[in-house]
């Protein structure tokens, strides 16, 4: 049994710092990529505060599609039912995934695009996955507050996508 606990009131640095000891520890040896994602989407969701989802998008091995016109399909998560695929270019993840970048959005409603999945989502951070060069998944954290992610978020986050690009 797994028992982590976080302390809801470290600064971010810290509380990131924390959190990737815990999904390194997750990880380590456990070769399942899916086991992989699901125990990291419960360790972000237990570590960080004000979400309402957590979870990944991949893109799958061998389906022939490059950056250009790819497509992210839903993984392991936690939060309300979820978009299950959704093109490179559009939305917050598709724009990710497409740029090869974090995508730190402030307010959903006012990103061009956005793809509503849960109607009380108002804040998105998405980070790609990226291994030899290639985006093959992106973490996608939603949370019901306005301004709930900022770069100190993405910084932490790309800190697990590190991670997860060796464990996925």
């Amino acid at each position: 049994m797994y028992d982590f606990v976080s302390a809801q009131d470290l600064p971010k640095p810290e509380l990131y710092r924390d959190l990737a000891g815990v999904v390194k520890a997750l990880v380590e040896g456990e070769p399942d990529a899916i086991a992989n994602m699901a125990n990291m989407a419960a360790a972000i969701w237990q570590f960080l505060p004000d979400l309402n989802w957590a979870g990944f998008y991949r893109v799958l091995p061998n389906s022939g599609r490059d950056s250009s016109d790819g497509e992210l399909v839903l993984g392991p998560f936690i939060g309300k039912p979820a978009c299950i695929r959704i093109p490179f270019g559009q939305g917050v993840c598709g724009t990710a995934a497409a740029l090869g970048k974090a995508q730190v959005v402030p307010d959903v409603l006012a990103f061009s695009g956005h793809i509503a999945c849960d109607a009380a989502s108002r804040s998105e951070l998405v980070v790609p996955i990226i291994r030899d060069g290639r985006v093959i998944a992106v973490i996608d954290l939603d949370s019901p507050t306005p301004g709930r992610f900022d770069d100190e978020d993405a910084t932490g986050v790309q800190r697990l996508a590190q991670i997860a690009a060796l464990a996925i």
